[in-house]
Formats: C-alpha cells, structure tokens, sequence
C-alpha cells in the first residue's frame, strides 16, 4: 500500500513537471516565431544616403513618388513583366557620370570597394555598366545595400521604398541605387522574418505593408529586354532594351488582353518563361519556386482566359518541391481554393486576393496605380541560355525625390513585348528539346510558402502536387 501510494505521488508529480515544460517550450517556440531574424533598415524615396558613394548633390539619379503596388508577396523573378517601371522621363540615372566617376584615378579607392562588393574587378567597371538599365521601383524591395565607410563597401539589409531609382542588371536584378551609386545584391534571408527599422530620417511611409514588400531572385535566362510600367501612364507598358538607358524604347498598351496559353505537360522553367514572353507575370510567395524541369499539370485561370498585362497565372506541378517550405510544397497565394490573379493598372488601390478572372481595364491613370504587380520584366531573349556569367548579381537602390506623376492618356506606339522566348509546351510530357535555363537547381534562397492550390486542372493520378503562382 505505501509503494502504491509513493508512486501515485512520484506519478502525479512527474505529470506536472512535464506539463510545465510543455508550457514552457512551447512559449519559447512561439516568443522564436515572433521574434525577426534579419533586421533591415528603410531607405525612404529622395532622402540622402549618410555614407554615399557618390555625392548625391551631383544629380547622379532622380528618385520619383510612386504608388506601391501590391504585390503576392514574398520573392519575384527578375523577368517578371511589371515588376519595375519607367517614364518618359528616362534619364533617372545618369550612368555615364557614374562611370566617369568610378574610373577617375582620384577615387580608385571607392572604385575598389565599389567592385568589390559586386564580384567584379575594377578594370570590369566600364563593361559591367554598360550592362545594366535604369529602372524604377514598383513595389518596396528587400536587397543588401552598401555604404562606404573607412574605405570599404559595408554591407547591410534594406528595404527600398517604391519610386527610387535604381540599375538592373541582365538577370533583371538590383545592381546599383541611382542616387547615391551605392552597390547591391539580392537579399538572401526570409521575407516573412524580417523587422523594418525606420528612423526619423527614414520615416514610415505611406502605403507601407510588410506582407507586400518582395524580394527579387534571378531570372532563369539572360533577360534582353524589360517590360516596364509607366509610372506617370499605367496604361503605357515600355519594352526597354537592356543596357540602354530610354532611346531605344518602344511602348505598348498595357490594358490588351491575352490569352493563357496551354502550359499542362510543359516544364515549369518553360512555362514560366511563356508567361512572361506573353506579359503575364510569374511571383512566389512566400516559397521559393518548384524545380525547374517539375511538369506542369494545369494552370488557374485555364488556358484561353484573358488577362491584362502583368495579371498573374497560378501554375500546378506535378511531384514538384520548393526549396524553403517545411511540407515539401510550393503553393499559391490567396489562400485555399483562390487564384491570385492581380488586376492590371488602375487607380484604385489592389487588393490583397484579386479574383483570378480578368478585371476591367482601368479608367485612368496615376501615380501608383495598380499595373501589374511584382516581377521583373523581360522580353525577347535566349530562352535557353543561363544568367550570364559576365554580369555578377548585385542588389540595391537608391532614394531619390520627383514630383508626383501626371496623368495622360495611353500611348500604343507598339505591339506588345514579343513572344519570342521558349514555344508554348504542349499538353504531353515535357518537351526534351525545350529550353533549359540552368541544371535545374532551385533558388539557394526562399521564404516559405503558403497553400493554395489552384482552382482548375487536376494532377496525375497518385502524383503529389504543388502548385505556384505565375
């Protein structure tokens, strides 16, 4: 009987010892969910760098007041259609004074640290911005921007405000901020866990959300051309050359519908890359994106919907993974059993689940109207050909102030971007001749992402599935 009892109370005791610790972990593990794990500093449109580069009072770059747009959040591709823009004004940075100045032999020093902090050599100074194209911000954007300090470039996270000027380089990546020529490089830590810290300098701006700020991963090709927005006339799409800075632009109409194409049976580096050629844009959120060479089984809204463009296209894939999500899943934003499908240029402000039908055309024009959402624009270029090896990634822009944008009516000079890059899939399997923009390698950086599988097309029998927005 006394055993009996003793262990009773040894039993009880010990019950209440682990429900305790239960408790306690499970605090810890919440208080580790809440807690950001990369803190990043705003840079706010047209306040002055405090450790520049280049003096900021020369008029190296022109920020301007843009609307953001919103975006499904989480990483873009930098070939994207919409994910920057453009004006009639394209002289927003001055890239000969900039390349004056990182070859005078009275700043070699700040033309080391400069190279240095993009991967290239200063001898490859002159080629490499020859490479890269003026661009400005359409959403806020995650990058790792430098300062110059004690004669080196120091590296640090920042979000960058919509409207600052900024350099693209031929993966459609952020490559220098205008204003103050500070360098950057893609952003490579979790957009869901990050703390923006604003300052009196750098105030909170209006319009800001953390769920719509994106960061910008590397296009699977060498982009040729960016397919940019009008900042001042969101129904104005600019095709912009890379590597020019505005006189070789043509322009297009951004409210022409265009069909889905049929994508079941193409890979999902084919079928991403058809989207963007057709002006449809291609975002993750939240995840990083599915296997280049996954299979696409359907896609939401089916083949033959017409959408503006920039309006994106959620993609199925079959026994696809995405780099970043616990479950081994890529999915769609939005939510279970919505498509995200976000509405071309208007003025009124987009909401954070558009339907995935094609939404009317807009009415007007304005500054931040809500034009295709995030992802960096392309055009015609070798599908089949990998980011090229001459161009290192870079990251960051800089601020910079313009008065806000007129409003005029839509200019449709020229077609469309061309479809040239990779041909439709069929609906078999994966085509063997069809371009391959890399080994297939996912992105070495994500977020995770969120479900939400498509509404439309089913996968193949007994194969998991993932799906995607496009």
């Amino acid at each position: 009987m006394a055993l009996r009892v003793f262990v009773r109370r040894a039993g009880k005791s010990a019950i209440r010892k682990i429900a305790v610790l239960v408790v306690f972990v499970l605090a810890l593990s919440g208080c580790d969910r809440d807690t950001p794990l990369f803190v990043v500093r705003a840079v706010a449109s047209g306040v002055p760098s405090l450790a520049p580069f280049f003096d900021e009072g020369q008029g190296l770059g022109r920020d301007q007041q843009v609307r953001a747009q919103t975006a499904p959040g989480g990483l873009q591709q930098g070939d994207t259609p919409g994910l920057y823009g453009g004006s009639k004004q394209p002289t927003v940075c001055d890239v000969e004074r900039l390349r004056e100045f990182l070859t005078d032999p009275a700043n070699e020093r700040k033309a080391q640290a400069w190279a240095t902090a993009l991967s290239i050599t200063t001898d490859g100074i002159p080629g490499y911005l020859d490479r890269l194209t003026p661009v400005l911000l359409r959403h806020d954007t995650l990058v790792k921007n430098h300062d110059y300090k004690r004669e080196k470039a120091v590296p640090f996270n920042a979000l960058l405000q919509t409207g600052i000027a900024i350099l693209v380089d031929v993966e459609g990546l952020p490559a220098v901020k205008c204003s103050c020529g500070n360098p950057l490089r893609p952003f490579e830590g979790d957009t869901t866990r990050i703390k923006v810290e604003f300052d009196d300098r750098n105030e909170e701006w209006k319009g800001y959300e953390k769920a719509s700020v994106v960061a910008v991963r590397p296009a699977t090709r060498k982009v040729e051309r960016l397919a940019l927005v009008d900042v001042d006339e969101p129904e104005r799409g600019i095709n912009r050359p890379v590597g020019t800075t505005g006189k070789d632009d043509t322009t297009f109409d951004t409210r022409e519908r265009r069909a889905v194409p049929d994508l079941a049976g193409a890979t999902f580096g084919q079928a991403s890359r058809t989207l963007a050629d057709k002006g449809l844009a291609v975002a993750f959120e939240g995840g990083g994106l599915p296997p280049d060479g996954a299979e696409v089984t359907a896609s939401d809204p089916p083949a033959g919907t017409e959408l503006r463009f920039g309006e994106y296209v959620t993609l199925s894939v079959a026994g696809g993974t995405s780099e970043g999500s616990s479950d081994g899943t890529s999915t769609p934003p939005g939510g279970p059993g919505t498509s995200r499908s976000t509405p071309g240029p208007s003025d009124s402000k987009p909401s954070t689940s558009p339907p995935s039908s094609p939404s009317p055309p807009p009415s007007s024009s304005g500054p931040g109207s809500t034009g295709p959402s995030s992802s960096g624009p392309t055009s015609p270029g070798p599908t089949s050909a990998p980011p090229s090896s001459s161009a290192p990634p870079t990251s960051d822009r800089p601020p910079g102030s313009s008065p806000p944008p007129s409003t005029k009516d839509p200019t449709t000079s020229s077609p469309p971007p061309p479809t040239t890059g990779a041909p439709p899939p069929t609906t078999g399997s994966p085509p063997t001749s069809a371009p391959v923009t890399s080994s297939a390698p996912p992105p070495g950086t994500s977020a995770p992402a969120t479900t939400d599988p498509p509404s439309t097309g089913a996968p193949s029998p007994g194969a998991p599935t993932a799906s995607t927005t496009v």
